[in-house]
């Protein structure tokens, strides 16, 4: 359980690549998706569970959050 909300912090931190609400939202999914995947293959859960989860709250992060909250830089398509 300490490895899966170390992932969500580390997801949250993650979620902060791109200026426009879309591209926040995306690549916050994207991201959380990866995160929870290898989260949920460590600690023997659900491999798609945890990336449906990750997914969804990077996605959810990426959205709520603004660039001057957490900012990444550039996103590499720019």
């Amino acid at each position: 359980m300490t490895k899966m909300v170390s992932a969500l912090a580390f997801l949250l931190l993650l979620s902060a690549c791109g200026s426009s609400t879309t591209e926040r939202g995306v690549s916050g999914a994207a991201l959380g998706a990866g995160v929870g995947a290898a989260a949920g293959a460590v600690t023997g859960g659900s491999v798609l569970g945890g990336a449906a989860i990750g997914g969804a709250a990077g996605g959810a992060a990426g959205v709520l959050t603004d660039e001057d909250d957490v900012d990444l830089g550039d996103p590499v398509w720019d």
